[in-house]
């Protein structure tokens, strides 16, 4: 079954916590560069929506009760459109200098999984595919890339 016609769409969330206030010295290089990496990703291949505020982003979403925790939460047409945005796009020298940014969490802090086309995953929803990932490790409910799973839709048309 091809991308363009399958019932599922692929989410994914990513969450951080910053090493400091968004506001600060440490995050403005980070913070200077969210609007156009955010752009990218909406004319890159395969993308279908993210989460954002009136803001444009989702840093000011609340996630927790710690501030410095942000996410970021968008929908794909397949893994692979993520992948190419993620590592061969100007967004790949953003996700080696993760460690300037961002505390080293001891769970998981990007999930994948696959929702029904159209379907918009909310904050709550992705929180639980982390926690599910934390939980279980990789499985068809919370993935990574470097352990994925095909939509259901692949799965039934192979049988």
């Amino acid at each position: 079954m091809s991308e363009e016609s399958s019932a599922f769409e692929l989410a994914q969330v990513n969450i951080g916590r910053a090493v400091a206030a968004l506001d600060s010295p440490r995050l403005a290089d980070f913070m200077a560069n969210l609007d156009r990496i955010n752009a990218l990703a909406e004319r890159s291949p395969g993308f279908v929506w993210r989460l954002q505020s009136d803001s444009g982003n989702a840093t000011d979403i609340q996630v927790s009760d710690d501030p410095r925790l942000i996410i970021n939460l968008s929908v794909w047409q397949s893994v692979e459109a993520l992948a190419g945005f993620a590592y061969r796009t100007a967004h790949s020298k953003f996700v080696v200098r993760r460690a300037e940014w961002f505390e080293a969490l001891e769970r998981p802090y990007l999930a994948l999984w696959w929702v029904p086309a159209g379907h918009r995953p909310d904050v709550a929803e992705a929180m639980a595919r982390l926690d599910r990932l934390a939980e279980l490790g990789p499985s068809p409910e919370a993935f990574t890339f470097k352990t994925s799973f095909p939509p259901p839709d692949s799965l039934a048309a192979a049988e």
